[in-house]
């Protein structure tokens, strides 16, 4: 594609050499291969800035260098000047890719928490409802019958404009896809429109100095998905909704909620616990009149499926096809069930932070299980607070902690359970250490009772354990299963 034709909506100035040139390549990380001619983009990282890269980058082969500062760059070198590097980046794969955003339907989540579950239970009613769909998420990218483990929620916009080309490609019509904070704050969703824009809800997290300075910036970086949709769709019981909203450019905007005044409310709520399965039922009411059941456990379960189902309303899909899809829908190792047994309850979950277990904790507390079995590690080379932490909780909230471990990197892992037993101990709850994580899990089968909830947590959907730098293949699901068979299949 020539340059010019990547520039033309794209606010710039021309510093030397021509646009008049074929560009083959978009490239951003001078460790990424250039070859033929290739468009460098100068953008700044939280350690490397691109524009010190910039006669690396001519060195290598690069014919167009576009920066936010003047460069002293060779001769016969093209030389575009933005205001923004990250903004210019996004329009120029979009340019590059053909604008494939446009030939998509694209519903974008943003949220402190429940993104995933919610990208999920959207993705398995699209597909459901017939609709070739793909998903970008934390977890993984799926195009087709291809999945791609991910590194990041959002990817870099040039990767995420390039995924949408694929899917175009593959016939894909629809796309869910998780929007970080980051992503919103760094352009790597812009230069293209949502069709829909939701907000799950807002915490005070994800501030510091690798993410945002202040709750306020955090807050206006999620409230500009709301300016890059044309649908919007937000969390009524949320405190900041009406901050999120504030100068909105959304065609319209539809709210969800179980406290306050909504155009979905989920009414009626109850708990349900039966045969090993632990969900909720809830009644919607409002702008639709119908019942939902859904089999993941906890009050958040309720907000998720709301969401869900607001976004299937703005797409056109029956409701009969979302309460179908509801009752059975699963999110990998976010509080997935795994059944094994219809007299106890065995689930996995990702939370590895105090925060994160304790809310779960006391989520299944809800339950009122005959005992609540907490299994978890912590991660070699992290703070060791969080080991102090967990392990307090979990004996404060589960009658029974299994520690054990988890993704110890380069730690011996007795090290590490050392330091959880000292947070252990503060409270009275029962304790065992198993350091084999699987024999873990064993120890938790074999000694369930009946009504016991089972919860392994820390590493979900992780299917490795990362020992001194090498990544060996272990998935909490699958130990469950192995651990069921070599019982002879009967638990």
């Amino acid at each position: 594609m020539k340059l010019h034709d990547m520039l033309f909506d794209m606010p710039h100035r021309l510093v030397q050499g021509t646009e008049e040139m074929e560009i083959e390549a978009i490239v951003y990380d001078t460790r990424e291969e250039i070859k033929g001619a290739t468009c460098f983009v100068c953008i700044k990282g939280a350690v490397f800035d691109g524009h010190s890269y910039a006669n690396e980058a001519v060195a290598k082969g690069a014919v167009a260098i576009v920066t936010e500062n003047v460069l002293e760059l060779p001769d016969g070198v093209t030389q575009i000047l933005v205001e923004d590097s990250r903004k210019a980046l996004a329009s120029l794969a979009a340019a590059y890719f053909d604008h494939p955003a446009k030939k998509l339907t694209v519903v974008g989540i943003t949220g402190t928490k429940g993104k995933t579950t919610t990208a999920y239970m959207v993705y398995e009613m699209l597909q459901g409802a017939g609709l070739s769909t793909g998903l970008i998420g934390t977890i993984e990218t799926i195009i087709g019958e291809v999945r791609i483990p991910s590194s990041h929620t959002t990817p870099e916009s040039y990767v995420l404009q390039k995924l949408f080309a694929r899917m175009v490609e593959e016939g894909i019509t629809h796309v869910v896809m998780e929007v970080s904070s980051q992503a919103l704050k760094l352009y790597r969703v812009y230069g293209f429109l949502f069709h829909v824009g939701v907000l799950t809800n807002m915490g005070r997290d994800h501030i510091g100095d690798a993410e945002h300075k202040s709750f306020e910036e955090y807050l206006e970086c999620k409230s500009r998905l709301f300016k890059l949709c044309r649908h919007g769709i937000v969390n009524a019981d949320d405190t900041y909704a009406k901050d999120i909203l504030l100068n909105n450019t959304c065609e319209t905007v539809t709210t969800y909620g179980v406290k306050n005044e909504a155009d979905f409310r989920a009414v009626n709520v109850e708990l349900h616990a039966q045969d090993g399965t632990l969900g909720v039922r809830f009644d919607v009411s409002g702008r639709k009149n119908y019942p939902v059941r859904v089999n993941i456990p906890g009050a958040f379960t309720v907000y998720n499926a709301l969401t869900s189902l607001a976004i299937a309303d703005c797409l056109g899909i029956k409701e009969e096809l979302v309460q179908e899809i509801l009752s059975k829908v699963q999110v990998r190792g976010r509080v997935e069930l795994v059944p094994i047994s219809n007299k106890f309850t065995v689930m996995i979950d990702y939370a590895h932070n105090a925060m994160s277990l304790e809310s779960l904790l006391i989520t299944m507390r809800e339950y009122e299980p005959k005992r609540l079995v907490c299994m978890f590690g912590c991660g070699g080379n992290r703070s060791k607070d969080r080991r102090f932490e967990m392990g307090e909780i979990s004996s404060k909230l589960a009658d029974l902690s299994v520690v054990t471990s988890d993704n110890p990197r380069y730690e011996e892992p007795d090290a590490i359970i050392a330091d959880i037993l000292v947070g252990i101990k503060k409270q009275t709850g029962d304790y065992v250490t198993i350091p084999d994580r699987k024999e873990a899990i064993r120890y938790c089968i074999v000694n369930a009772q009946e009504g016991d909830v089972i919860l392994i947590a820390g590493k979900g959907h992780e299917d490795y354990q990362e020992i001194k730098g090498v990544k060996y293949p272990m998935y909490d699901r699958d130990m469950v299963y192995e651990v069921v068979e070599e019982m002879g299949g009967i638990v």
